[in-house]
C-alpha cells in the first residue's frame, strides 16, 4: 500500500539527499528546507507532486516529489523517487567564482592530522562561516 503523506525529514533521509536523518532533522529546524516561501519543521507532512527547496553545501537545490517510501533504499532506488529540478546554472554557480581564490588551509607543522572531533568542528564553523552568507544574501 502507498503512502499519501510522509515526514519532511524522514523523505529526505529515504531518499538519501541527507546522509543522515538527524542532519535533515537539523536542516529543517535551521530553515534549509522549504516548499515555496513556506520553511518546513522536521515534522512537516509532504505529499506527492509537491517541490521541495533544500539548502545545501551552499546549493538551492529544487526537486519534485514523485514517490513516497517506507524505508531508505539504495540510490539507485532513490532517484526514480523524486525528479531534480535544480537549474544547472544554480549547480554551477562556484566553478567561476571559486578557481584560484581558495588558499590551502594551514595547520601547525607537527600537529598531525585532525581527529574526527577536530574535523567536525572545522566542517562546522566553514558550514557557518560560508554557507550562511550565501543564504543571507
Amino acid at each position: 500500500m502507498a503512502r499519501e503523506k510522509m515526514r519532511v525529514d524522514k523523505w529526505l533521509w529515504c531518499v538519501r539527499i541527507f546522509k543522515s536523518r538527524s542532519k535533515a532533522t537539523d536542516a529543517c529546524k535551521k530553515g534549509h528546507i522549504s516548499i515555496g516561501e513556506n520553511k518546513l519543521k522536521p515534522s512537516a507532512m509532504i505529499t506527492i507532486d509537491q517541490c521541495i527547496n533544500v539548502k545545501k553545501d551552499g546549493y538551492l537545490l529544487t526537486f519534485k516529489i514523485k514517490e513516497l517510501l517506507e524505508r531508505r533504499v539504495s540510490a539507485v532506488l532513490a532517484e526514480p523517487c523524486y525528479d531534480n529540478l535544480t537549474p544547472e546554472e544554480e549547480l554551477n554557480k562556484f566553478k567561476s567564482w571559486y578557481i584560484g581564490k581558495a588558499k590551502s588551509e594551514f595547520r601547525e607543522r607537527g600537529a598531525g592530522r585532525p581527529t574526527k572531533r577536530e574535523r567536525r568542528e572545522i566542517d562546522d564553523y566553514k558550514e557557518e562561516l560560508y554557507l550562511d552568507e550565501w543564504f543571507d544574501s
